[in-house]
This record gives C-alpha cells, structure tokens and sequence, in this order.
C-alpha cells in the first residue's frame, strides 16, 4: 500500500472530493509548459510556412524554400511584409534609432519566427494548465491568432481594416493560421507525451 505524503490514499481523494490528476497534467511544471510551448510554436510556423510556400510555388514562384523562407533579396522597407514592419516599428520605438534598410531580412525572420513562438509560448502554458489538452484546440487558438493580427496590424496601419479585404483574401489567411494552430497543438501534444513516457 502507498503511504507516501505526496499521495494521498483513495479514502482521502474521497474525502477531499477530488480526482487524482493524469500523470501528464501532474507532471506539467511553468518552465516545461513554456519551453515546450516555444518548441511547439516553432514547429506550428514550419506546418504555417510549408502551406504559403506550397501556393507560393503554385502562383508561380521560383524560390527555393530556403531562400523563400528567410526572405532572400528583401534589401528595403519599400514593399517589406508586415512582420518586418512590426519589427521596425518595435525597435526604433524602443531604441529611438532608425534602423537601415539593410536589416529588412532579419528583422523580418526575427519578427516572424518570434510572433510564432511566443503564441506557442502562450499556448503552451495555458494548454500545460489543462488536464487533457487537445489537438484540436489548436484550431480556436490559430483563429484567435489570426483575428488578433486584424485588430493590432490596423491599429498600427500596417494592415487595412478587416472588412476592407476580400473573402477570399481573408480565408486563405485564416487557414494558414488554422495550419499553424494545428501544428502548434500537435507538436505540444507529441512534446508532452514523449516526457511523460519517459517520467
């Protein structure tokens, strides 16, 4: 019989009206639900970045995926994605100091692959809160996601306001980030799983 003092015996959990918490949920500290979430992040972009790439390619494109990725030949702001434009935004009002046109390409990968991340990171402590997260949680938390860029990108007027863009336009959005919220819960979940076969 189990009498250690971290586990209290069925008669207690009776008593206490309370069940006793899976072994994944037991086993889910603040840390392992942050790094976890950034790993599932990172991943979730990958699962986001491999669609756009693909209807890249379909619409003519003729980059690798390399080059595509980490925005090869992105020299100026002039034209520059909105990560990019997020990022400038960010550290020339933090650093008041202008930053050349030069860094285009790496404020642009740094500012993309850090959004993804830190939604995972956020994911992750909220699902390592759950007793049984779900991959298919992912899909409100890519939609979340998705809505929350067409309220912040036209308040900083990088975007136009949501009912300025075509149905279309918008559901290829939105699906792209319902890939990346699946990838993100998937990844958690196999992240997850795998330390608690191995607890």
């Amino acid at each position: 019989m189990n009498t250690s003092l971290d586990q209290p015996t069925t008669g207690v959990r009776r008593l206490m009206g309370r069940r006793t918490p899976s072994k994944q949920y037991a086993s889910t500290t603040p840390l392992r639900a942050i790094t976890r979430g950034v790993l599932a992040g990172a991943l979730g972009t990958v699962a986001m970045d491999a669609l756009l790439f693909t209807r890249y390619r379909r619409g003519g494109g003729d980059s690798s995926s390399a080059a595509w990725e980490f925005s090869s030949g992105l020299s100026s702001w002039d034209g520059a994605p909105a990560p990019a434009l997020v990022g400038k935004r960010l550290v020339e009002g933090l650093f008041q100091h202008e930053l050349p046109a030069s860094r285009a390409r790496l404020v642009n990968n740094v500012t993309h692959w850090g959004y993804g991340m830190l939604a995972g990171l956020q994911y992750g402590v909220v699902a390592g809160s759950l007793r049984t997260p779900r991959v298919l949680y992912g899909l409100p938390f890519g939609a979340i996601v998705w809505a929350t860029g067409y309220v912040v990108l036209p308040a900083a007027k990088l975007y136009q306001p949501i009912w300025e863009y075509d149905r279309r336009t918008l559901g290829k959005d939105l699906s792209a980030h319902l890939v990346y919220g699946l990838g993100t819960a998937t990844a958690l979940r196999v992240l997850s799983s795998a330390r608690t076969e191995s607890s």
